[in-house]
């Protein structure tokens, strides 16, 4: 049987990455948490990149939306930029002020239909990029 696919979970709430972590594993991926805080705090992100090769990152713009929006923009282009992406937000309608129409993002609230609607978008993440 071939590797199971991975998904990065990056995030900064520890209940919520566990919830998805619980489902998105549910789902036959292997999930791994890598913290913002961490990030910023100089963990080696493309050595875990490089390590566990994610095909897809579930990544959480929380406020200070312009700043972390930014953040992510800059981690998008260059560590991960072999991944697809599926992102959430505890606030659509304002993430979705500031970086348009363009990008899908999923509103995450302790609701089933919210997090089915995340391992769904995982789910066809995975399908979109060949794997090597």
């Amino acid at each position: 049987m071939g590797r199971l696919p991975v998904v990065g979970i990056i995030n900064t709430n520890p209940d919520l990455v566990e919830l998805l972590r619980i489902r998105i594993e549910a789902a036959g991926f292997v999930a791994i948490v890598i913290h913002v805080a961490d990030i910023r705090a100089g963990l080696d992100l493309g050595a875990v990149i490089a390590q566990h090769q994610p095909q897809v990152i579930v990544y959480d713009v929380v406020m200070p939306y312009e700043s972390n929006w930014r953040f992510l923009q800059h981690v998008r282009e260059t560590t991960l930029r072999n991944c697809q992406f599926v992102l959430t937000t505890p606030n659509a309608t304002a993430l979705s002020r500031l970086v348009g129409r363009d990008e899908k993002i999923y509103e995450v609230l302790d609701d089933r239909a919210h997090i089915d609607a995340i391992v769904q978008a995982v789910r066809e993440a995975s399908r979109a990029r060949p794997t090597s």
